[in-house]
């Protein structure tokens, strides 16, 4: 039966339905529809289950209607109500019900009168009521607490719960415990004693305690390590991850901003400012927040507008999602393609959302930092003085070619450096031609031209562009951008496709007078194969190519040689020769100011510009949009609203304001569950990342907001919280178990003793270096290779040789989303993935294999041994104590002196330091 045939029907059934008679009763709700709802619908759209979103038990939720079609029921609108077309339709892949009896021509009738009519529901006649989910714990103003302490409150639900906390831990094993928590780090023998000493006095411990705690916060070390808690939470990586996992080079500036940012106690309100719009503040490398995530890069995205579109619709969920669970604690993009199951968020007040970052981009820029615009002037300064110089080496040099004044200075061909200098010539394309190499394709590491203001104009984010006579392609090492990249060191280097041939050539934004071209086979000088050593240098001009230099005056390349100076003055007085040293050691000098100033460092950050239309989706689809959408927050947590006109940089400054805000009701709680979570392993909230009503309720609520509102008084200080929290009582009781108590709360909620557990990745790693006395404490900067690739699909190699490099801290790896570390990627460290708001605990046979068998460990047992040997002489009894001393934080007792002793005079002190660096006192807080 055809949809107009039940109409014709029911026109029967049901007089003049859309005409109306006056003399027709009103459809009755609960005498004709309800029944034909609970017959027909609510098995699969009730209370049990919702298909498509849709329930039709409750009034509220049914004119609300379901995920995919809005509202499914549309008062006097019988004809536009997708609920009548379903329950008509003769398609046998929509019509509802889809199994089962059918509604008749009659039942129809019906519900299309009674929407007509206006679909009256009358209140108080539904089954169940339907539970606001504004009215949650987290969505409410704090608690207003006064004069309490976290003892108090820890001590109150202890005794309501008939137990007690443990006696306190020994000064020693404090120590430790609240080391390792606010460094990653273990004290030393030294620090032991000072401390034990001073607490151990008639009160001292008065005195030591909160020293102690001054000094850990004070320390460098401290940054590193909760840097690493808020890394986890944002997921920061060094690739963009998808399937083709490229490099994202510049990303590590947001690392750094975020140990500078714990360090300095940036305050928090501040903090989230600086993250979401840094720009507007002078901190640029903290918008590198917004684009943490993982990203398809341009390449990786179809041509087609719908790719694009959908592409970019994936950008800004990241980018939203972020925000949501970082900062506010609740699953906001669960609200891309339907309101939010379970929290008061609705699709439009996703997109809404979306609407405050639709201007921003992921992609690498200019980090400016303070002094930049004093650097500019500098660089102008010497970019006059290099002009001058240039005249004067001129007038010194006598040309064997003409147009070149490098006749008489011959340089000597080198696989890290070359530079060929040659009278300014007014040009917009060069060619760099190789006729030679001394083994198999030429491979050319950036090649460089300089202009006579000193700037270097082949760089590609300069405009050059650059054509090849053919490329060798080895991914993330050798590919054809690499030539202009501004980057240095073989796998950032253009190989050609032909054996001791090939041809670059260079196109600049505009024409430019050149002086300079600076090349090499490997700038760092790892690598001597594959150099060029016959090669010619052309500029284009009206005339056609001219040569400007070649390698007609160089000293041939020797193998495994230095080869001497850059440049030798043979020919010249010796006043000359003097004279044209000088000059081009200023040169040198002025360039490399130059280069500083114009070239500055990139961030992949925030990447600015006028903010996309944003439309709220069917279904979250781009290819669905419907009504346009402007800057709105949560509506159920706020009511900031910006018109459409608002420029890009304000949105974004709104919506900092308002998350930072001490009013916002979940700000301050979430960030204090996450510190309080630092130190006993598990928040007062379990679910971190999820406040909302999908989330756990807290074991203490008062406390939170006790904590939370000290938290703002304190002027959002990260470091006053740990100040609480350390030298509370109840994070110095002692970790013995009472097994009393375990039974009443095995998992150790209620906190009767502090909850032991092992360290994270990280502190494992860092401490085996501390101990071992091999740790680089050097600071920030690019990240070091834990891989011999820096992104990709796979094959990625563990680097297993230990280097100064790479035994800096953990925080400073280059991380390689989708890629655990070859050795302690096994003890949960995340691959950011996903965001890791709690880290996982496992225990696994891997664990302790790569523990005891990498050669990591093996290296540093031995590393480890000749330390103790080198600080304590032949004494196998004093070395024994002195590798306790340095990894356990403590003397051996006698029965484990006693047992050590023969293991360590057969087999050496290495043994023992390898079966320490396995032990669960090692591996654990204690």
């Amino acid at each position: 039966m055809t949809y107009s045939t039940r109409i014709k029907l029911a026109a029967v059934v049901v007089p003049l339905w859309l005409g109306g008679n006056a003399a027709a009763a009103p459809i009755d709700f609960v005498r004709e529809v309800q029944p034909i709802f609970e017959k027909h619908c609510t098995e699969c759209h009730g209370e049990k289950k919702q298909k498509s979103g849709l329930r039709l038990d409750v009034k509220e939720a049914a004119l609300k209607g379901g995920d995919n079609e809005g509202p499914n029921i549309l008062p006097g609108k019988a004809k536009e109500s997708s609920l009548i077309h379903l329950v008509s339709s003769s398609d046998e892949d929509e019509v509802m019900p889809p199994k089962g009896e059918r509604l008749s021509a009659a039942q129809v009738a019906t519900l299309t009168a009674w929407i007509n009519e206006g679909a009256v529901w009358p209140d108080g006649v539904d089954a169940v009521k339907l539970k606001d989910t504004s009215d949650h714990w987290s969505f409410k103003p704090l608690a207003v607490v006064v004069g309490r302490s976290v003892d108090e409150f820890i001590g109150e639900t202890l005794r309501g719960n008939g137990l007690a906390m443990s006696p306190p831990a020994a000064p020693a094993t404090w120590l430790r415990r609240v080391t390792f928590d606010l460094t990653g780090l273990p004290p030393t023998p030294e620090e032991v004693t000072a401390f034990t000493d001073e607490a151990n006095r008639p009160d001292g411990a008065d005195r030591a305690y909160p020293r102690l705690v001054e000094r850990l916060l004070a320390s460098p070390r401290y940054g590193e390590r909760w840097a690493q808690h808020w890394l986890d939470v944002v997921r920061y990586a060094d690739t963009h991850g998808f399937e083709v996992n490229t490099e994202r080079p510049n990303a590590w500036p947001y690392r750094d901003y975020v140990i500078r940012a714990f360090n300095a106690d940036v305050p928090y309100d501040h903090f989230i400012r600086e993250q979401i719009a840094g720009d507007a503040l002078g901190v640029d490398a903290a918008t590198g927040f917004l684009v943490t995530a993982s990203v398809l890069l341009p390449g990786q995205i179809g041509k087609d507008e719908p790719s694009i579109r959908l592409a970019r619709q994936d950008s800004l969920d990241e980018m939203v999602t972020n925000i949501g669970q970082t900062f506010l604690g609740l699953s906001v993009g669960c609200a891309r393609c339907h309101d939010h199951k379970f929290d008061p968020i609705t699709a439009k007040d996703y997109y809404a959302m979306q609407a405050f970052v639709a201007g921003v981009e992921y992609e690498d820029r200019e980090l400016r930092t303070p002094g930049v615009e004093a650097r500019k002037k500098e660089a102008e300064s010497a970019r006059e003085r290099d002009a001058g110089l240039a005249g004067r080496l001129s007038q010194l040099s006598q040309p064997a070619v003409p147009g070149r004044t490098d006749g008489v200075i011959r340089p000597t061909v080198r696989a890290s450096v070359n530079t060929d200098r040659f009278v300014p010539v007014r040009t917009k394309r060069l060619r760099f031609s190789i006729r030679a190499t001394n083994s198999l394709e030429p491979c050319v590491d950036e090649l460089e031209v300089f202009n006579t203001a000193g700037a270097n104009v082949a760089l590609a984010n300069a405009g050059a562009k650059f054509s090849t006579s053919g490329d060798n392609v080895s991914p993330n090492r050798h590919e054809p951008q690499f030539i202009n990249d501004g980057r240095y060191g073989n796998e950032r280097s253009w190989m050609s496709s032909e054996p001791g041939r090939g041809w670059v050539e260079l196109e600049f934004a505009h024409e430019e007078e050149i002086t300079r071209v600076v090349w090499g086979r490997d700038r760092p000088g790892k690598y001597e194969d594959r150099l060029a050593t016959d090669y010619v240098i052309e500029v284009a001009g009206e005339a056609g190519w001219r040569v400007v230099a070649d390698a007609g005056d160089r000293r041939a390349f020797v193998a495994g040689m230095d080869g001497g100076p850059a440049f030798t003055t043979e020919g010249l007085s010796p006043g000359d020769a003097a004279e044209v040293k000088r000059l081009l050691d200023e040169r040198d000098s002025l360039a490399a100011k130059i280069r500083d100033a114009e070239t500055g460092q990139l961030v992949f950050a925030g990447k600015f510009r006028t903010p996309d239309k944003i439309h709220l989706l069917l279904r979250g689809d781009p290819e669905q949009p419907k009504d346009e959408v402007f800057p709105a927050v949560i509506s159920a947590l706020g009511d900031l609203k910006l018109d459409k006109q608002t420029p890009e940089q304000s949105r974004r400054t709104a919506l900092a304001d308002w998350i930072a805000s001490p009013q916002n009701p979940l700000t301050a709680r979430v960030m204090v569950n996450r510190i309080w979570q630092g130190h006993f392993g598990t928040g007062l909230v379990q679910t971190p990342s999820d406040f909302g009503n999908n989330g756990i309720k807290p074991t203490h609520p008062a406390l939170l907001d006790w904590l939370a509102s000290e938290f703002i008084r304190s002027g959002w200080s990260v470091k006053h919280m740990h100040r609480l929290i350390v030298l509370s009582q109840t994070y110095r009781q002692s970790s013995s178990v009472n097994v009393q108590a375990a039974v009443k709360d095995a998992d150790v909620l209620l906190l009767w003793r502090f909850p032991s557990r092992r360290f994270e990745a990280e502190s494992i790693r860092d401490s085996i270096l501390a101990v071992s006395g091999a740790l680089n404490l050097t600071m920030y900067g690019r990240g070091y290779d834990l891989f011999d690739q820096r992104g990709g699909l796979s094959g990625f190699t563990p680097i297993e040789a230990s280097t100064t490099g790479n035994q800096r801290r953990m925080i400073y790896a280059h991380k390689v989303r989708r890629e655990t570390e070859a050795v302690f990627g096994a003890f949960d460290c995340p691959d950011a993935g996903q965001s890791t708001a709690v880290r996982r605990a496992s225990t696994t046979p891997i664990q302790a294999l790569n523990l005891f068998n990498s050669r990591f460990t093996l290296d540093h047992s031995h590393a480890f041994a000749a330390r103790v040997k080198k600080e304590t002489g032949d004494d196998i009894a004093a070395q024994i104590r002195h590798a306790w001393q340095l990894a356990l934080t403590r003397e051996p007792t006698a029965a484990e002196l006693s047992d050590t002793m023969p293991t360590v005079q057969k087999h050496g002190l290495a043994v023992l330091c390898r079966a320490l660096f396995n032990s669960n006192e090692f591996l654990f807080v204690p």
